[in-house]
């Protein structure tokens, strides 16, 4: 950190004695940056999470004004069973808080600040909407400094982004929304909004050029990726009500299209297994067809299937296309639920 010095003009002192002009700020522009922060930081929190071997921190969006929050569940996750939660508030209050649920396979997490009233819940968007190019806002804490408000675009819309697995070994996969705001370590669990100051991610992982060399984390080469909203609200409503979240799931096991593939194609998703009476087993699909569309979703790998049939919901019809023998196959299907 430097320091700032004032000259003696910049800090009001005046030869003559008089006392200096004062201008006042404008107001924030409608749809400008400076209006969205203003608008959104009242929302936003950090998490400081301690564990038995370790600590770190995180950002949270306010969901009600008596303090359930989301964030990330791999912020959360630092805290094991006998570990603390504290949560800063943009205000400077803070608070103690507990997880009410967390979901491994889309890195969420709801927690409750104790004894709090009168917070700025977020207004929640719709991911959905978003186009290529839009300007966006992100918001969170990076490297603990709390409230710090950067901008950019959409850079890509259902990018599969896998950040791991869970306890089974399931992966974490999600339909990322790609954006060249700068994210940083810290930033995990805060909001990205749109310029009406909604939120329409969870800012949620990046992708570096390479790692520290000195020890420390590495930061934004402008590859920062958020969880859609849209495909995790839900989740979150359980999570808030105490219930298990659930997921859609077709019933594969799948792998990306290898060279010794029978396929005519490049991309897809290669079927390795089929669950015996579930979704792809009533659509047809047998070991070594290609997966190629899940509705209008095309499918380019494993990691794209998984990221597309979890952006929906247990029951939904969808309509799955796949090669098999140089033959375009398809079938409507309803997604069973793990």
């Amino acid at each position: 950190w430097t320091s700032s010095h004032e000259s003696a003009a910049a800090s009001g002192s005046t030869a003559n004695g008089a006392s200096p002009a004062v201008h006042e700020g404008a107001a924030p522009s409608t749809g400008s940056v400076e209006q969205v922060a203003s608008a959104v930081l009242p929302s936003v929190v950090k998490i400081d999470v301690a564990g038995s071997t370790e600590a770190g921190s995180g950002s949270g969006i306010i969901l009600s004004s008596d303090g359930e929050i989301l964030t990330n569940n791999h912020v959360v996750a630092i805290a094991g069973t006998g570990g603390s939660i504290e949560v800063l508030f943009n205000d400077g209050s803070h608070a103690s808080a507990k997880v009410l649920g967390t979901d491994p396979l889309t890195d969420t997490a709801v927690i409750k600040a104790d004894g709090v009233s009168g917070l700025t819940p977020a207004t929640i968007g719709q991911s959905g909407q978003l186009r290529v190019g839009q300007q966006v806002v992100a918001i969170g804490s990076p490297f603990g400094l709390q409230s710090t408000v950067t901008s950019g675009i959409v850079s890509a819309l259902n990018r599969p982004v896998n950040v791991g697995q869970d306890d089974q070994g399931n992966a974490t996969v999600y339909p990322a929304i790609q954006t060249d705001a700068a994210i940083n370590p810290g930033n995990s669990g805060g909001p990205l909004v749109d310029m009406n100051g909604d939120v329409v991610g969870i800012n949620a992982s990046i992708r570096t050029a390479s790692s520290a060399t000195d020890g420390s984390e590495s930061g934004s080469i402008g590859l920062g990726f958020s969880i859609p909203i849209d495909e995790v609200m839900p989740i979150v409503d359980q999570m808030v009500k105490g219930e298990t979240p659930t997921h859609a799931k077709m019933g594969v096991s799948i792998g990306n299209v290898t060279g010794g593939s029978t396929s005519l194609i490049e991309v897809g998703a290669e079927v390795g297994s089929v669950t015996p009476g579930s979704a792809a087993a009533k659509a047809g699909l047998q070991q070594g067809d290609i997966i190629t569309k899940v509705d209008d979703f095309q499918i380019t790998g494993a990691d794209s299937l998984i990221a597309t049939v979890r952006s929906y919901r247990p029951g939904d019809q969808v309509t799955v296309t796949w090669e098999r023998n140089g033959e375009e196959m398809s079938a409507s299907v309803a997604l069973g639920s793990d």
